[in-house]
């Protein structure tokens, strides 16, 4: 119970002294922002700044603080130290590097950062791998919440929720932002913030009676994520805990408020607080993992979303347990419908696309739909392919973490600011997804990849790692001259 209230605490303290010294080097200011410079009344439309928090929240608080973490504390009670810790100085700052590049730029597009910091022929290559990954992002944030909307209502019911679920999309993705997002964020950001609260209040109380049920039990150590049962920390955690950690995904949803803030000034509580805000969530649903282990360790056999329904049922009873539920469903909507709203923006950028004119966007959110929808047909054939959709998305959302912080470090090197908040955080998520790349395999019980030693996979990385970043490095001093 210590060591989950402490991570907590360590993240709220972490806001108010790394934010700061993170905000100072980036330096926010009174200049114009891209709604008031430059308004279209479809993306740059001015709107209050706690809206803008609760979009931003909802944007990049997905399934990953719940069914992320619901899966990651397997790795065990370090996830309380590691998951606060690499929220602030790699998550948090990450999005808030994000967010004051986009906000400098008129409200670029990730794509438009990475080329004007990392040059065009990785712009190229990159462009096209993150519209891919949105889209996958979109296929899996339609599977799981009408999975789970299907799994409370009798009967088969998984093709209506996605219909509705798509509808939603098009809608969110298709019309202004102040007409949909802006308009029914405030409600869902409410039911996520009491459910969420609701798990905390019972946890703790719980936890205070039996101190135990925040341990790790025997039963909990037999059937823990080891290395030897080829679950390795290192790179494994930092790819199962996404969200709640660092997360590339973020770094497409942060142009959309940066397009609709009044003043950089609000861009530590929104992009830095925000990210806390989701850390402190997956502290919370880590901590609700572990205790329903510790409770009943035959649980850890099932798959996160099962696991999910019996922490609510337990702790909440059904009816409560079912609203609760419905906040988890809300999380992984309102990141698909902003998936898909970035996706058209990035494509509309790369390929000279108006959006102003409604059939432009129209035109690009069908195209992109197809996809999707081929994409979830194949997904639920069976688990397997579901989990290799889901390992794909994985790796590839850090893949843009990687790819944000490396263009952060150019960035602040331009400008003549410290980049080590950039540049460190940076080459270690390179490490985590080279030696990922490098050691994985069927063998190891996950997709094709090189299937190399652990051992070889690290020192591999290193070397590549550090290659990467004295090259980032000496063109971000280049530039700056």
């Amino acid at each position: 119970m210590l060591l989950f209230l402490c991570g907590i605490a360590v993240l709220i303290a972490g806001y108010f002294t790394y934010g700061k010294l993170v905000e100072k080097i980036l330096g926010p200011d009174d200049r114009q922002t891209p709604c008031v410079k430059s308004p279209d009344g479809v993306d740059y439309i001015e709107l209050p700044h706690w809206k803008n928090m609760l979009i931003q929240l909802l944007n990049i608080a997905g399934i990953g603080p719940v069914i992320g973490v619901i899966l990651g504390i397997k790795f065990g009670s370090i996830v309380f130290v590691i998951l606060p810790i690499g929220n602030l100085i790699a998550g948090a700052t990450h999005d808030m590097i994000a967010g004051m590049m986009s906000l400098r730029n008129n409200g670029a597009n990730l794509t438009t950062l990475v080329k004007d910091n990392l040059g065009s022929v990785y712009y190229r290559i990159f462009s096209w791998f993150m519209v891919i990954l949105l889209l996958l992002v979109v296929a899996v944030f339609v599977n799981i919440p009408a999975n789970l909307i299907s799994g409370m209502i009798p009967g088969e019911w998984f093709w209506y929720a996605v219909a509705v679920i798509t509808f939603y999309y098009v809608a969110a993705a298709l019309f202004p932002v102040d007409k949909i997002i802006g308009a029914i964020y405030p409600f869902f950001g409410g039911l996520l913030i009491v459910s969420t609260l609701a798990i905390f209040g019972v946890l703790v109380a719980e936890g205070v009676k039996n101190p135990a049920l925040l341990l790790e039990s025997d039963a909990f150590k037999a059937n823990m994520f080891t290395a030897e049962k080829n679950q390795p920390i290192l790179p494994m955690l930092f790819v199962t805990i996404a969200c709640g950690i660092i997360s590339g995904f973020h770094a497409t949803q942060s142009p959309i408020v940066a397009r609709t803030m009044k003043t950089e000034r609000q861009a530590r509580s929104t992009f830095y607080g925000m990210m806390v805000a989701e850390g402190i969530i997956g502290m919370i649903w880590a901590g609700a993992g572990l205790a329903i282990y510790n409770l009943f360790p035959e649980y850890m056999a099932q798959a996160p979303a099962k696991v999910l329904s019996y922490i609510t049922t337990h702790f909440l009873g059904s009816v409560a347990g079912n609203i609760t539920i419905l906040g988890v469903v809300v999380l992984a909507i309102t990141s698909g419908d902003t998936a898909l709203r970035s996706t058209r923006m990035a494509l509309g950028e790369m390929l000279n696309i108006d959006q102003k004119p409604i059939r432009n966007r129209l035109l690009l959110c069908v195209s992109m739909l197809v996809v999707v929808a081929a994409l979830l047909w194949w997904s639920n054939q069976s688990a397997k392919t579901f989990n290799l959709l889901w390992n794909y998305f994985s790796w590839g959302n850090q893949v843009l973490a990687v790819t944000t912080l490396l263009a952060g470090t150019v960035y602040l090197l331009k400008q003549r600011k410290n980049c080590l908040i950039a540049l460190v955080p940076g080459a270690f998520m390179l490490f985590i997804v080279v030696c990922y790349i490098l050691w994985i395999s069927p063998a190891h019980g996950g997709p094709v990849g090189f299937g190399l030693p652990l051992n070889v996979a690290y020192v591999l990385a290193v070397i590549l790692v550090a290659i990467a970043s004295l090259a980032v490095w000496k063109h971000g001093r280049k530039l700056s001259k």
